[in-house]
C-alpha cells in the first residue's frame, strides 16, 4: 500500500492490525498480499509469516477447489459479498486443525491490479452455542415426549376401561342383531333351496316317468334324451349342494386347499364337456388352442368349480345361436383366462353388487340360480392368490377375467 505520506501509512497499518476481525488481502495470483495481526493469530501463524504464501495454506484440502473458485470469481466482480452464503466454510490453522468461519469478500483495484480483501470471523464459539442449543432442544423434546407418553398411557388406560364397557354393550347388540339376521337368512335359504331344488327334481321325475314309455329299440334316442336331462339336472343339484357346502366351510374356516400339478387342458376339457349339455339351439363354446402346454400348481377342484360357474353362467344367460369364448394367455408365471359371452349383460346399477352372496341381477331374476356361485369363486380365488374381475354391457354380453399364479405361492 503505497501512500505519499509515511505517517499515513503508519496510521493505516495501526488501524489494520487493531481490527479484531482477521483481514487478508489476496493478490490476483491467489497469494496473500497482506494479513493483519488478528488473521495471523486466528490461523496460528507468527506475525508476518502469511505474506506471500498461497491462499491454499489457510483452507482444508477438501475445500480447496470450492474456496479458490469463490475468490477467483470475486476477482472479476466489483460488488461486496459474503463468501459461501448458506454453506458451511472452514479454515485450517498452521497445526492442521480446522475451525468454522465466515468471510466477507470485498474486491478492489490498486495500481491497476484486482485484489480481494477478505474479512474473516472465527465462529467456533457461535457454532458451539448453536450445538448446545440444539442439544438442549433435543433434551427438551425428549422430556416433552416422555411426559406426553405418560399422559398417553394414562389416557389409554381410561380408554380401555371405556372400550370394555362399550364392547360389552356392542356384543349384546351384536348378538341380538345376529339372531335377527340368522332368522332372515334361514327364511331366505329355505325359500331359495325349495325353489332351486323343486324345478330340477320335477324335471328328473318327469324324464324318469317318460323313459318307461319308450320300450322299443327304435325309441332309444328318446330314452337317451331323457337320460341326458336327468344327468343334467342331477349335475345341477350336485353343483348347488357343493356351493352350499363351500359356503359352510368358508364361514367356519374349515376349508383346506389341495395343491397339485396338472395340465390346464384337462380342467378346460371337463368344464367344456359338462357345459355342452346345457347348450341351447345353435350355441357353441370356442376353446383356446394356445394353452395346451400350460401346467399349473394349483387346487384343481377349485379351478374346475370356478370355471364351471363362469362358463355355465355364460351359457345360461346367452340366447340361441350365440358363442361362448374362452381365451387366455400365460406369461410371467401368471395365467389369465377370459370367458366371453353374447348374453343379456349385467345392468350398470347391479354391477357393484355382482359378487355379493345371494345377489341376483334384476334381469336374471327369472332364470334359475342361487346368487352364490360368483361369491364362492371370488373368495376361493383370492384365498389362493388369484383375482377375478369383469366388464359388461347390458344387452351386449359380459367378459369375466380370472388371473391365477402358475407357480408355487402357498406357505
Amino acid at each position: 500500500m503505497n501512500m505519499s505520506n509515511p505517517g499515513d501509512i503508519n496510521i493505516v497499518e495501526t488501524i489494520f492490525n487493531a481490527v479484531s476481525e482477521g483481514i487478508i488481502v489476496v493478490a490476483p495470483d491467489q497469494r496473500i498480499a497482506s494479513a493483519n495481526t488478528a488473521a495471523h493469530q486466528m490461523f496460528g501463524y507468527p506475525p508476518g509469516h502469511l505474506m506471500g504464501e498461497p491462499l491454499n495454506i489457510l483452507i482444508p484440502m477438501e475445500y480447496h477447489k470450492a474456496h479458490i473458485g469463490y475468490v477467483d470469481g470475486f476477482m472479476h466482480q466489483s460488488s461486496k459479498r459474503t463468501m459461501g452464503q448458506g454453506r458451511e466454510l472452514y479454515g485450517q490453522r498452521k497445526d492442521g486443525s480446522k475451525f468454522p468461519l465466515e468471510a466477507g469478500l470485498n474486491p478492489f483495484e490498486l495500481h491497476g491490479k484486482r485484489y480481494v480483501m477478505a474479512i474473516v470471523i472465527d465462529i467456533s464459539e457461535r457454532v458451539e452455542h448453536q450445538r448446545q442449543i440444539l442439544e438442549l432442544n433435543e433434551q427438551l423434546e425428549d422430556k416433552i415426549k416422555e411426559r406426553t407418553q405418560e399422559l398417553d398411557d394414562a389416557v389409554k388406560v381410561l380408554r380401555k376401561e371405556v372400550a370394555k364397557r362399550i364392547e360389552a354393550e356392542a356384543k349384546t347388540k351384536e348378538a341380538l342383531q345376529k339372531e335377527r339376521e340368522l332368522g332372515e337368512l334361514k327364511t331366505k335359504f329355505l325359500s331359495l333351496v325349495s325353489h332351486e331344488f323343486k324345478t330340477p327334481l320335477s324335471g328328473i321325475l318327469s324324464s324318469a316317468t317318460l323313459i318307461s314309455k319308450y320300450k322299443t329299440s327304435e325309441q332309444q334316442d328318446k330314452r337317451d334324451k331323457h337320460l341326458n336331462t336327468i344327468k343334467s339336472k342331477v349335475k345341477y343339484l350336485n353343483n348347488i349342494l357343493n356351493d352350499f357346502l363351500s359356503i359352510e366351510r368358508l364361514e367356519t374356516g374349515k376349508v383346506s386347499y389341495n395343491y397339485s400339478r396338472f395340465p390346464l387342458s384337462k380342467v378346460l376339457n371337463e368344464v367344456v364337456y359338462d357345459a355342452s349339455t346345457l347348450l341351447k339351439e345353435g350355441q357353441r363354446i370356442n376353446y383356446p388352442d394356445n394353452l395346451e402346454e400350460v401346467e399349473l400348481l394349483f387346487d384343481e377342484k377349485i379351478l374346475e368349480l370356478v370355471l364351471s360357474n363362469l362358463v355355465g353362467n355364460a351359457v345360461k344367460y346367452s340366447g340361441e345361436g350365440t358363442r361362448v369364448t374362452i381365451e387366455g394367455e400365460h406369461e410371467n408365471d401368471l395365467l389369465t383366462l377370459h370367458i366371453k359371452d353374447q348374453g343379456i349383460g349385467i345392468p350398470k346399477a347391479d354391477q357393484k353388487h355382482i359378487f355379493n352372496r345371494y345377489f341376483r341381477a334384476e334381469n336374471a331374476l327369472l332364470t334359475q340360480g342361487t346368487g352364490i356361485g360368483l361369491n364362492i369363486a371370488k373368495t376361493h380365488l383370492e384365498n389362493l392368490g388369484g383375482q377375478i374381475s369383469f366388464s359388461s354391457e347390458p344387452g351386449e354380453g359380459t367378459v369375466f377375467t380370472i388371473q391365477i399364479p402358475t407357480k408355487e405361492n402357498h406357505g
